[in-house]
């Protein structure tokens, strides 16, 4: 881990995304972060020392989704399938795909493995199997207000942790996608799917991945950053949102939703621009997906 020194900054981005806005003044006491995304050794690890199987390894509760198909109800997660040219970009069906089998071990279905990905972050977790990985190792998800500072890396208000160029000087500073999403991608940071953990250089404060490969878990449940009290004044280590719904999975306007940080491989410049510090989703308490991990945080004073 690389201890981050508390400090104020300014979160979020009134330029980019509207559930970015508004940007406003943070302060956030010091912490412990891991210097990488949890990696699929390391997941590994846990699973054989506790015997834990994750959501998207277990087969669904009839009785949560009593209008699914048979097999929807197998086990399963959520897997990024390249269509063969241009589709209907308002339909992400069009390349997300609910793809039995798929799971931590076999990220792109039954018949991939990570024989050879034991140093790519783990993916296809939710979020009951992350709280789980984190309790065996005695540390917390970072809040979100954490997790942005951190990636910032020291600099203030830019587009990225290294400044605001994407590609300064045409070299590739995360795992992102080049090309015509979804359906074309150039390689031109010669990964298709996730990296290993650090290809490419740290941020100021020597953290790795912040934004590109697998977005990140945070603790916070979303909200609109308009919603939070005061955005003129400084927040001192704000937790974010209240949680509004119960867990629903029979209407998705009920589950619950997480804040996810930092993109992935898959964002591109034509459709998801969300490889930056202050970009943030809304992520489904109880889906997986094959380009969402995690890292973790400890803080020195205890607190959850």
């Amino acid at each position: 881990m690389v201890w981050i020194a508390g400090g104020h900054f300014l979160m979020g981005s009134d330029k980019h995304y509207p559930e970015e806005a508004p940007a406003h003044r943070v302060a956030v006491d010091g912490f412990w972060i891991d210097r990488y995304a949890v990696t699929n050794s390391e997941f590994e690890r846990f699973v054989k020392e506790t015997g834990y199987v994750t959501v998207a390894e277990r087969p669904a509760n009839p009785d949560d989704y009593p209008d699914a198909l048979p097999e929807m109800l197998v086990p399963s997660s959520t897997v990024f399938r390249k269509p063969a040219g241009p589709v209907d970009m308002s339909n992400h069906y069009n390349w997300w795909t609910y793809v039995p089998g798929a799971n931590w071990r076999r990220p792109r279905g039954p018949a991939s493995s990570i024989a050879k990905l034991k140093d790519h972050p783990v993916v296809h977790v939710a979020l009951e199997d992350v709280k789980a990985y984190a309790r065996w190792a005695g540390v917390q998800l970072p809040t979100e207000a954490e997790w942005e500072f951190a990636a910032r890396g020291g600099l203030d208000g830019t587009d990225f942790p290294w400044g605001d160029e994407l590609a300064p000087g045409g070299v590739h500073m995360a795992n992102t996608w080049q090309g015509e999403f979804p359906y074309r991608n150039t390689l031109e940071d010669r990964f298709e799917y996730t990296a290993p953990v650090g290809s490419y250089p740290p941020n100021g404060y020597g953290l790795f991945d912040m934004v590109g490969n697998v977005w990140e878990w945070t603790s916070d449940w979303y909200q609109e950053h308009g919603k939070i009290d005061s955005p003129c004044c400084t927040a001192s280590n704000p937790r974010g949102g209240e949680r509004e719904a119960s867990l629903d999975p029979r209407d998705p306007a009920k589950v619950p939703r997480k804040v996810t940080k930092g993109g992935s491989h898959l964002c591109a410049p034509n459709y998801c621009r969300r490889y930056r510090p202050a970009a943030r989703m809304a992520q489904p308490v109880d889906t997986s997906t094959s380009h969402l991990g995690f890292r973790l945080v400890i803080r020195p004073n205890g607190a959850n």
